[in-house]
């Protein structure tokens, strides 16, 4: 693996795990950050929690992939699923409820970054032929 390669999936794994850590164990401080108030609801923290987990699970499957080569396949569609898949939950935000605060904003712009990150350095290169 490259180290642009290694430096993608290391910083796609390290947010993942990060943000989702912080989401599980202390979601209301957390989103407090982007300026939601979130209030003492066991149903609603535990709503928060759970695919906060889920996050940092990914997060972990994608740190794997640095250090065991039979891992990496499986680190890369990890990363896949979160990075496509949390800008595309935003977006979809957008259009239905409009625009968020700018600090989720900013999470949409760096979920995007390190998508298109990713793809610069795991998607295949078509090469040129000379005739």
């Amino acid at each position: 693996m490259t180290l642009f390669q290694t430096l993608a999936l290391g910083t796609a794994g390290i947010v993942a795990t990060a943000i989702g850590a912080a989401l599980t164990m202390a979601p209301a401080a957390f989103l407090a950050g982007s300026g939601i108030v979130v209030g003492p609801d066991p149903a609603l923290l535990s709503e928060l929690r759970a695919p906060g987990a889920g996050l940092a699970v990914l997060g972990l499957v994608m740190l794997s992939g640095l250090r065991d080569a039979a891992m990496r396949p499986t680190a890369l569609v990890a990363a896949a699923i979160v990075y496509v898949g949390y800008p595309l939950g935003r977006l979809v935000g957008i259009a239905i409820d409009g625009l968020p605060p700018a600090e989720i904003l900013a999470a949409l712009t760096a979920e995007i970054a390190i998508a298109l990150w990713l793809a610069l350095a795991f998607l295949p290169r078509r090469t040129r032929r000379v005739a």
